[in-house]
């Protein structure tokens, strides 16, 4: 760390050590330590990839739902990442947010990843690019980022106790690299992972030394992830902060550790330093505030972001839809209860979402557009619809919560406009609690026989007119806490309805005794689950929707059971009975477009029977309107695949996420995406890169600026929109090295830019080629970067397996 400040270095010495120990163990769930008496506020921390939470869960404080972290790194576009950092600033100012749990820049280092939609791409010179800028806009608007999970967090199994082993090429060409990036970009904070790197848990792990420290010269807080602080050791590591606080590892025994010498009171210092460095930037201590927000209006944002990252996969002459279809039959559970975000942490509350089929409707008003659900694909509860219930207190639309101590004594309650709940932070008393109660009245709209349960995690009953319909523990699955407290299983039970006669719904849940990592939070959902009963008729139904039809949408996609934080994934198939779905009603109607509503690969084993193939990603709150812009072409979709998507899983090459004996090894190296997929030499589905627009181009001469002897060089490519409409391009930069004699991919990414032309009209894109994308690291930890003498071939072209022209470049 460069020296600290004398005036920081001055409230330091004025602190005792008991003080300095509260600081660094933080306050509670989602805030640091006050120290009023040297004009410290406390900080207040939030999760926040693709949106601003804040420190509560809560409907009555709804945050703006920006697109997935793949629909960002699908633009390629890093002034669209510096924006979208500066929306998030925006949110958090509004929330009294300090520091930003994000972004998450970790990589797709296989699609089986159960957190890949959190994270940009498969490669680090694009993830690397978009983490800087995304760090450049939320940290202008005065809101510390925290680039996360530091370092090898790719996959979610074990995650709390997996030991990666990588390869220290590997770790420093792709691992590392994003973090580099986001270093070099002013980074006021870090986030250290959960797992271990060669045998030591990183809360501990010498690599938040060197090089995050000592090489690149880091000079903010590294973080812990919630509860990843786990012993002593971690309080002389270049760990500053321990959360969720007060940290049991260091706030009971830090101070009386220094004391007896275990532990250096210069480390503490240093992090206290650090945190105090961290408050004055985000304008937490004394009497500056914090630094002025310009943003631009969130929803209108959210809409031009989910756009650029939009992907059209396939286009057989079908879109955009200049004349507006007469009828247009809409297709999918994912059209009517999209899914805008994935599950986990980064999950926030939307004051309302825009669904595919919301916004089909209002983009062809003339149309007559007929809704079929075709095939289940949600798992579990959804929760009840607010305008169904009522609260038995208030009279108002929602639920009365009530909060039972040990005794049946109500200690607290509140009124909610939601049945899905989560208590993590905030004023209800949880920890007190013994049960809570969840009190509505339900008016169903006809005669049927619902599913109605809950999931959670906790034991719980559930009473229709007094009458018990419902006494269940459900089964949780695996030892992830995370997993099991935000995606619990569900229970449910048949209860018949009729139409307009209300049911007096109560739900209770018995929270457990003592001491456990979750103490203090808590997660249930009260609601139904989907009419599965008859699969035929769903899609029957569909399908004849489809051939009265002028043109079908079929939105598929994935659920919270299959893309969510603290699991990985089994497979990439679809979900349910979808593929089935979408080849009935391709042969049904040869006007069909497929939306696909899922973060990261799935496979599309009819990808050559449909008409035309939209990747909307998690696209946000205003998916529905983006999509329905696409669709009319009142926008061009600007996406590119920033991974590589599969035909089958049989041939993705990299795809292992199970440790053996608590190790996970990279034993691909520095192959991973579409470097493992060229080494392989097997085609897949789409390649990284790759994306179709509404109109052409063509490439022109390239011109070397530069030389690698001024450490930079950038290529000159002329560009030409030949088509009839303006549009955007990626234009990609690709080295080789044939004859080399070092390991090395069959060819990677070394630059990209973004070119946006009108109609008829030539341009002129410059790429930078850093000199160190070009250099490889030799040997171990004191190894270094090294660039091999001779000519490398720069390729340029739209997609990893589209490059039509070349260049040399002598190093």
């Amino acid at each position: 760390m460069t020296t600290a400040p004398a005036h920081l270095i001055a409230l330091l010495e004025r602190l005792t050590l008991e003080e300095k120990a509260a600081l660094v163990s933080g306050a509670d769930f989602w805030t640091t330590t006050p120290l009023p008496s040297i004009g410290l506020r406390a900080m207040t921390l939030s999760d926040g990839p693709a949106g601003v939470r804040g420190p509560v869960w809560d409907e009555r404080s709804p945050s703006l739902n920006m697109p997935s972290a793949t629909a960002l790194a699908a633009s390629w576009d890093p002034t669209m990442a510096e924006r979208y950092g500066a929306a998030a600033a925006a949110e958090a100012r509004r929330k009294g947010v300090d520091v930003v749990l994000g972004p998450t820049i970790n990589l797709h280092r296989t699609p089986l990843g159960g957190r890949h939609f959190e994270c940009f791409s498969e490669d680090p010179q694009l993830t690397g690019v978009l983490a800087a800028a995304y760090v450049r806009g939320l940290q202008r608007n005065g809101v510390a980022a925290t680039p996360k999970h530091f370092v090898a967090n790719d996959s979610e199994t074990d995650r709390y106790t997996v030991d990666v082993r990588v390869d220290e090429r590997a770790l420093r060409e792709l691992y590392l690299l994003p973090f580099e990036r986001a270093v070099e970009a002013g980074a006021w904070a870090l986030m250290s992972a959960y797992n271990a790197v060669d045998g030591v848990t990183m809360s501990e792990n010498d690599l938040l030394e060197q090089p995050l420290n000592s090489e690149w010269g880091f000079d903010g807080v590294v973080v812990s992830d919630w509860t990843g602080v786990r012993s002593l050791a971690s309080a002389s590591a270049s760990q500053d902060l321990a959360m969720p606080g007060p940290a049991p590892a260091w706030s009971g025994q830090l101070v009386a550790a220094v004391r007896d010498g275990r532990v250096d009171e210069a480390d503490v210092d240093r992090k206290v330093l650090r945190l105090l460095q961290l408050a004055e930037r985000v304008g937490a201590l004394g009497d500056a505030g914090p630094a002025a927000v310009q943003a631009e209006e969130g929803i209108a944002f959210v809409r031009e972001a989910e756009i650029e990252g939009t992907v059209l996969l396939a286009n057989r002459g079908e879109l955009p839809w200049s004349s507006a279809p007469a009828s247009i039959a809409v297709i999918g559970h994912n059209a009517l209860e999209a899914r805008t975000q994935g599950g986990g942490s980064a999950t926030v509350i939307p004051e309302s979402i825009v669904t595919p089929l919301d916004g089909i409707r209002a983009a062809f008003p003339q149309a007559a557009v007929e809704y079929r659900v075709g095939a289940v694909v949600q798992e579990g509860v959804a929760e009840l619809p607010l305008a169904r219930i009522v609260n038995p207190v208030t009279g108002e639309p929602g639920v009365r919560v009530s909060f039972l101590d040990r005794s049946g004594a109500e200690i607290f309650a509140e009124d909610r406009r939601a049945t899905s709940l989560v208590w993590f932070g905030g004023d209800a008393p949880i920890a007190r609690t013994g049960t809570i109660v969840l009190e509505t009245v339900f008016t169903p709209e006809s005669d049927d026989e619902v599913r109605l349960g809950f999931a959670s995690a906790q034991r719980g009953r559930i009473l229709v007119d007094g009458e018990l319909r419902l006494d269940e523990q459900p089964e949780l699955t695996g030892t992830d806490l995370g997993a099991a407290f935000l995606n619990p299983p569900s229970a449910t039970a048949i209860v018949p309805t009729r139409a307009g006669e209300a049911l007096r719904i109560r739900a209770e849940f018995t929270l457990p005794e003592g001491e456990h990592a979750l103490a203090g939070a808590a997660a249930v959902n009260l609601g139904f689950a989907p009419d599965d009963r008859d699969p035929e008729a769903l899609i029957a139904s569909a399908v004849e929707a489809a051939r009265a039809a002028e043109v079908a949408v079929v939105v598929v996609g994935t659920n919270s059971r299959v893309e969510s934080e603290g699991y990985d994934r089994e497979d990439l198939n679809l979900p349910g009975r979808q593929d089935e779905l979408v080849r009935a009603v391709a042969a049904a109607n040869p006007r069909t477009v497929v939306v696909v509503n899922a973060g990261a690969p799935v496979l599309l084993p009819w990808r050559d029977e449909v008409s035309a193939i939209v990747l909307g990603y998690f696209g946000g709150q205003e998916f529905g309107s983006a999509l329905a812009d696409v669709l009319s072409g009142a926008a061009e979709p600007g996406g590119r695949l920033p991974s590589t998507w599969p035909a089958a899983l049989s041939d993705v090459p990299v795809l292992d996420v199970v440790p053996t004996d608590g190790v996970l090894r990279y034993e691909e190296g520095i192959h991973i995406g579409y470097r493992a997929w060229l080494r392989a030499d097997v085609e897949p589905a789409w390649p990284f890169g790759f994306g179709l627009g509404y109109t052409t181009w063509s490439l022109g001469d390239v011109r070397v600026e530069g030389s690698l002897a001024g450490d930079d060089a950038a290529l000159a490519v002329s560009i030409r929109n030949t088509g009839d409409r303006a549009g955007k391009q990626v234009l990609q930069v690709y080295a080789e090295r044939t004859g080399s004699g070092v390991e090395r991919p069959v060819r990677w990414l070394v630059g990209s830019a973004v070119v946006r032309a009108d109609a008829q009209t030539s341009t002129e894109a410059r790429i930078e080629v850093p000199a160190r994308a070009l250099r490889h690291w030799t040997g171990g930890r004191d190894g270094a970067w090294a660039l091999e003498p001779g000519a490398f071939t720069l390729r340029v072209g739209t997609s990893v397996a589209d490059l039509p022209i070349s260049t040399a470049l002598e190093a």
